[in-house]
């Protein structure tokens, strides 16, 4: 039985609608969240002067969801891509912040056992319209505070 005209180009439409679609997501873009993790207590901790906290596991958290997460170099570097669209998408839902898990005490010995380490996010030159028309967004840790852990 052979395919009509009419079906076989309703598929075809159906078909490049599809890969439009998909194009045009991809075109959205990525935020890129990079930065230093410091080893150190305080609040508004400036990574510049501090030292750096290897192997620190850092993580992107939309009020109680993790958005992403990866591991700090040997020089306490760090960098996360997001997909564009679901990362603005927490970020106007929830307050998102980077959060360092990896006790203090696996970079000095005389730093607490417990507690985090947490930094809102900033945007870096370019801003929101200019990340959005590049297709980039590149965000930075604002600063980094100890907030001790209760219990």
């Amino acid at each position: 039985m052979a395919i009509s005209r009419t079906l076989l180009f309703a598929m075809a439409i159906a078909v490049f609608a599809g890969l439009g679609a998909h194009r045009a997501q991809a075109q959205l873009g990525r935020a890129l969240i990079s930065g230093i993790v410091p080893c150190s207590t305080g609040n508004l901790i400036n990574a510049a002067t501090a030292p750096v906290f290897p192997n620190a596991t850092v993580q992107v958290r939309c009020g109680s969801n993790v958005l992403a997460s990866t591991t700090t170099d040997s020089n306490g570097a760090f960098s996360i891509s997001l997909d564009l669209v679901s990362s603005l998408l927490s970020a106007l839902m929830n307050s998102c912040n980077l959060v360092v898990e990896t006790p203090l005490i696996s970079c000095n010995a005389s730093l607490p056992a417990t507690g985090v380490l947490q930094s809102a996010l900033q945007l870096l030159q370019g801003g929101l319209i200019g990340g959005l028309l590049s297709g980039l967004l590149n965000l930075v840790p604002s600063s980094f505070s100890f907030i001790p852990l209760l219990g």
